[in-house]
Formats: C-alpha cells, sequence, structure tokens
C-alpha cells in the first residue's frame, strides 16, 4: 500500500511538472507576464499620483491597492482601463504560480530558495484577491470596500483571538518587515539589474531606468518596514488598532514634522515604483533568456 501511495505521488508530481512546463512555455505567458507587471505599476502610479496631490494640497488621498482600484473605476474611459488592469493581474497571478512552480529564475531548491518561491505564492494569492476586486469593479459590483487600515485591524482582532495570537500578529509583522529590508537591500545592491534586459538602451537611458527603479525599490521597502512595524506594536501592547496598511503607512508619514516632505517623497518613490514595473514589463528576462 506505502509503495501504491509512492506511485500514486509521482505520477502526480509528474504530472503537475508537465502541466507546468505546458503553462511555462505555452505562447500567452510572456506577453500576459509583462501585462501584469504593468498593470501593478498601473496601481502603484494611482497611489502615488493621489498622495502627491494631498502633499502639495490640491486634492488627492492616501490610499491602498484596492482604493487605487476604485479611484480607476470612476469615469467612462478609466472602466476601460480597470478592465485590462484585471486582465494583468490574472497575468501576473499566474507568472507568480510559475516561478514558484517550475522556477525558471532559478532560484533553486535550498533554504532561501524554497523561501523565495514561497514568496511569490504568497504574492500570487495576495494578487488574486486583488485581481478579483478589479473584476467586481469593472462589474459594478463593488463599492469603495474597507480601507487598508480597516482590513489590517480586523484580520490582526481575529488572529489575536487565536491561541499565541499576539506571537502570530509579531511573527508576521516581523516577516513583513523582513521582506521589506530584503527590498531596500536588493535596491542598494541593485540585484534586480540581473534580470533586466537594458543593453538595447543608450547608456545615459539605462542609468536613468536604474536610478528611477532604485529609489522605487527602496520605497516600497521602507514602506513595508514601516507595516511590519505596525504590526509588531499591536503585538506587543495586544491592540489591533494598532495595525496599519498601506494607507495608514502614509497618513502616518503625513501627520510627522515637516509630513507634506515626508509624504511627498514617499508618494514619489512609489510612483517611480510604477516606473519600475514599466521597466521590468518592458525589458524584464524571462525563462532564463
Amino acid at each position: 500500500m506505502v509503495n501504491g501511495l509512492g506511485r500514486k505521488a509521482s505520477e502526480l508530481k509528474h504530472q503537475g511538472d508537465r502541466l507546468g512546463a505546458k503553462a511555462l512555455h505555452h505562447p500567452w505567458m510572456v506577453p500576459l507576464a509583462r501585462l501584469g507587471y504593468l498593470a501593478k505599476g498601473v496601481v502603484y502610479a494611482v497611489i502615488g499620483v493621489l498622495a502627491l496631490q494631498v502633499a502639495f494640497g490640491s486634492g488627492g488621498k492616501t490610499t491602498d491597492t484596492k482604493g487605487a482600484l476604485a479611484t480607476l473605476a470612476q469615469g467612462g474611459w478609466s472602466k476601460a482601463l480597470l478592465a485590462v488592469v484585471a486582465v494583468g493581474l490574472v497575468g501576473y497571478v499566474l507568472w507568480r504560480v510559475v516561478q514558484a512552480w517550475m522556477d525558471p529564475d532559478g532560484k533553486g531548491t535550498g533554504a532561501k530558495g524554497l523561501l523565495l518561491r514561497g514568496f511569490y505564492l504568497v504574492s500570487a494569492a495576495l494578487h488574486t484577491f486583488l485581481a478579483l476586486a478589479a473584476f467586481r469593479l469593472v462589474l459594478g459590483e463593488g463599492g469603495a470596500g474597507t480601507s487598508g487600515d480597516q482590513s489590517a485591524q480586523s484580520w490582526t482582532a481575529r488572529l489575536m483571538s487565536q491561541p499565541f495570537g499576539q506571537a502570530l500578529v509579531a511573527v508576521v509583522g516581523l516577516v513583513i518587515a523582513g521582506m521589506g529590508v530584503w527590498q531596500a537591500y536588493k535596491a542598494w545592491k541593485e540585484k534586480f539589474r540581473k534580470k533586466l534586459r537594458l543593453d538595447t538602451l543608450r547608456p545615459q537611458q539605462a542609468k536613468w531606468a536604474v536610478r528611477i527603479s532604485k529609489l522605487g525599490i527602496l520605497a516600497r521597502g521602507l514602506v513595508f518596514v514601516m507595516i511590519g512595524g505596525f504590526l509588531v506594536q499591536a503585538a506587543l501592547t495586544a491592540n489591533p488598532r494598532r495595525a496599519r496598511g498601506l494607507d495608514g503607512a502614509l497618513e502616518t508619514l503625513a501627520a510627522q514634522p515637516h509630513g507634506a516632505v515626508l509624504l511627498a517623497v514617499a508618494a514619489a518613490g512609489l510612483v517611480a515604483y510604477a516606473v519600475y514595473m514599466a521597466v521590468e514589463a518592458r525589458y524584464r528576462r524571462f525563462l532564463g533568456a
């Protein structure tokens, strides 16, 4: 019986690998992945521009990714753009799953490689919810929904109600902060350059593409560190209301001394991250090329 179960598991793995290979080399995979990076860039561009408007006192608002989608849903042509973004987010989810399963970037099966591939699966799950939210807005079924702060506080409260809940929230906060530190390190060391094919650009263009990308990844990493820090605070004080989402992190910056300047810098960084997503959509190396 044990041998039979082993053979069955081996057959299932073989079938999974075969399906994964077919998905990896499907002619639509790379175009969908490129559209996915671009769609993600549009979302962050909206967040950054709205925050810049707040910083310069010309309207706008601090919002998160779902709030950015709701903003795109307003108006006629915006609905068409939102539909393209929704399809792009599906492409991004598929690419993340392929990255995790087939490892086209060669992360390997060591501890670090498996950790990164696990992150791809988490990213796929999060962007699945975002894609569903986008499709609901396109169909007119979604409203403004809960803010990032409300959502973070809600699931933090639920997690805290579980055995060892405070410790779990602290671990989640440390993981998110760690992801932010890793992004900042990746930006500082320019590790992202290895997966970009910038040789088709003129040297000055390539230099600016790297500079803007570096700023964008660093800004997003620092925001992640803030969000993780808020979760650790919530765990230490047993107060879920201390948890903050992306919108809350931006609001916190705005509330500091010289808050307008801090918010403007962070918002510009998020716009730079959107530019980085566009650069990745155009110049990323796929399938080991």
